[in-house]
C-alpha cells in the first residue's frame, strides 16, 4: 500500500539509533512489526483463574531437577 505521511524528523533519526534499518520505509515497516507484536501479546492478568495445577504439583522440586 502506497501512502503519503509526514513524519517527526527528530524522531526519525532518534529510531534509526536503535534500528538496523537504513530507509525510512524499512524503520516504517519495523516499527509497525514491533507494534503489532507487541499490541497483540497476552496479557497475563487476563489468564487469572484460567490455569490449573495438577495435585501434588511441586513447582520447587522441578527447579532442584528432581
Amino acid at each position: 500500500m502506497r501512502t503519503n505521511i509526514v513524519l517527526d524528523d527528530k524522531l526519525v533519526s532518534r529510531a534509526f539509533r536503535y534500528s538496523n534499518a537504513t530507509t525510512k520505509k524499512e524503520l516504517v515497516h519495523t516499527a509497525l512489526v514491533e507494534f503489532v507484536s507487541h499490541h497483540s501479546r497476552m496479557d497475563l492478568r487476563e489468564l487469572q483463574g484460567e490455569v490449573q495445577f495438577r495435585k501434588g504439583y511441586n513447582y520447587k522440586s522441578l527447579r532442584k531437577g528432581k
